[in-house]
């Protein structure tokens, strides 16, 4: 889905899985700096959005999804986890429901495996599931935004924000009066900050959520049965994830950021040193300066200085050892 917005004055488009919307608009930290204090926002339209409706709505997806939503209260934003049946993380869900429609959005390009799951879940129960990314174009905008919400839009209302499911028709007009838009860099650049993992990035084939940082925000550990939770319980209650989400300093020195699958070692072991784990998401920030997320192994100690291919990097704990 390519976006209209990409005719806005310095759009520059974005590559890869973000491919469809802009990257920046000409002046990245000043994008990340509007949207750290509370005004513009963020086109996100390339983003799969899935609803769920009928009366079994909730009660169905509880059976499916790692969170509790039975009894989901309505416009109560939460996020939620399908795994594989070793308990790998396979979909990622950003979910509200309005009383009438379970609102999810998703990694881009990812509702049609999705949505064919959930359709050959379906059985007797009273749900329609359907993709709307056609029609409907996710939009963001930060925490402290004063931006009247359009009539009629679902909105999902979190700590850092609120997504808003503005029909794609309305997506121009919403950002003429919505403030100076910030591409998707920054948007990451402020994810990252705040430790917030994402589906592609800091997840490979074999991520299970303790190693994110995801129970309690996504994983209830308290409801029933789904698929996964065999491996949720036992790691939860009889050891410890395999590998564990860090937030790294970069040398700023440095001129290019090292990418996604870059290899992360022991500073004190050198380029040749064993691989202990992979940067996930590396960015500028505003403040910070470069800084990234990676994967390690979870025994690697919390104070060790690092190296990402051939940057210094010190750590700060995500996730505890």
């Amino acid at each position: 889905m390519k976006s209209p917005l990409l005719s806005l004055p310095g759009a520059v488009p974005a590559e890869g899985v973000d491919e469809g919307v802009a990257a920046h608009y000409g002046d990245l930290f000043r994008e990340q700096r509007a949207l750290a204090d509370g005004t513009g926002f963020v086109d996100l339209s390339h983003r799969g959005v899935v609803t769920v409706t009928g009366d079994d709505r909730l009660s169905w997806l509880h059976l499916l999804l790692t969170q509790h939503v039975s009894d989901l209260p309505t416009g109560q934003a939460t996020e939620a986890l399908i795994l594989s049946a070793n308990g790998h993380i396979e979909h990622a869900l950003y979910l509200v429901d309005d009383g009438t429609t379970v609102w999810a959005h998703v990694e881009p390009g990812s509702q049609e495996a999705l949505i064919a799951y959930l359709e050959s879940m379906k059985f007797f129960y009273r749900v329609e599931v359907a993709d709307r990314t056609a029609d409907i174009a996710l939009v963001h905008v930060p925490a402290g935004s004063i931006t009247e919400v359009p009539e009629g839009v679902a909105v999902r209302e979190t700590p850092y924000g609120r997504d808003l499911f503005l029909p794609r028709e309305r997506l121009e007009a919403f950002a003429d009066r919505a403030g100076p838009p910030a591409g998707i860099l920054a948007h990451e650049a402020l994810r990252v900050e705040q430790h917030r993992p994402r589906l592609g990035f800091e997840t490979d084939h074999r991520t299970i959520p303790h190693e994110l940082g995801w129970i309690g925000t996504a994983v209830h550990l308290q409801k029933g049965c789904y698929r996964g939770q065999e491996t949720v319980a036992r790691v939860h209650n009889l050891g410890k994830p395999p590998r564990r989400l860090v937030f790294l300093h970069l040398d700023g020195s440095e001129v290019h950021l090292p990418p996604n699958g870059a290899e992360v070692r022991l500073a004190d072991d050198g380029p040749d040193g064993r691989k202990i784990g992979f940067v996930t998401t590396s960015v500028r920030h505003h403040e910070l300066g470069p800084v990234a997320l990676a994967l390690v192994k979870r025994n690697v100690p919390v104070d060790a200085r690092l190296m990402a291919e051939t940057t210094a990097a010190a750590q700060e704990t995500v996730v505890e050892p």
